[in-house]
């Protein structure tokens, strides 16, 4: 069983938010999933929280993110990085 970390999509019409799940690679989109480890919301505020915790033991067991989740994971570092006062 292969697992990922991806983005499934909840929210109205025209106002998407997505949660950031562990599932299976062969589930649907917005179908059964794992464990339920963070979000992201496009349009708020606070755009993206994740369990870093909980990522890091994904990760370790063998996890794959994907292609959207690992970008707003480095955009996420970066933003943390600068702003770690010198």
């Amino acid at each position: 069983m292969a697992v990922h970390i991806r983005l499934s999509r909840a929210g109205a019409k025209k106002r998407p938010f997505y949660r950031v799940v562990v599932t299976d690679q062969r589930s649907a989109r917005g179908g059964r999933f794992l464990e339920n480890i963070g979000t992201y919301d496009p349009s708020g505020d606070a755009p993206f929280i994740i369990d870093a915790a909980r990522l890091t033991y994904w990760r370790s067991q063998g996890a794959q993110p994907s292609a959207t989740v690992d970008r707003l994971i480095k955009r996420e570092a970066r933003a943390a990085a600068a702003a770690v006062p010198k």
